[in-house]
């Protein structure tokens, strides 16, 4: 059922994910091509806004900052999977890998070569702290609306 705490929640993540998916493009080689990577990535957002964050709001100003929180990580894990996704299908079909298990395998090594390119401080930081909004925006909008 729609809420607004849904919406806030799916809003926020969306802005969340456009702002680090800024930050995230400087830190990638320069070859990189990006595509769909700041749609897909907003997309990403408000998903994970409407499913995981909105549905777990109105449980106090701790949880909120809680349910920030797990939603920020469970928005980096969907969307550094799905990108690594994407990378194992390119790689594929220069016919990089022997079998099936073999690409499989290489979308958890590629995610995680992108996870270790991504770790920087400020990115932390903005992680936190907007997952810390995200949650207390979530919960006033809650609070607000409901």
């Amino acid at each position: 059922m729609p809420t607004g705490a849904r919406l806030m929640a799916a809003i926020s993540l969306a802005v969340l994910a456009f702002i680090l998916s800024g930050m995230v493009v400087p830190l990638m080689p320069e070859s990189t091509d990006f595509g769909y990577f700041l749609p897909l990535n907003m997309v990403l957002g408000l998903l994970v806004g409407w499913r995981v964050m909105g549905r777990r709001a109105g449980r106090g100003t701790t949880a909120a900052i809680n349910n920030g929180l797990a939603g920020v990580f469970v928005l980096m894990l969907w969307a550094i999977f799905l990108q690594a996704a994407n990378e194992m299908v390119r790689l594929a079909l220069r016919n990089r890998y022997d079998d099936p298990f073999e690409a499989i395998v290489a979308i958890f090594q590629i995610g995680a070569e992108f996870g270790v390119m991504i770790a920087t401080v400020p990115m932390g930081v903005a992680l936190v702290v907007g997952a810390v909004i995200s949650g207390l925006l979530t919960e006033f909008a809650h609070n607000r609306w409901s």
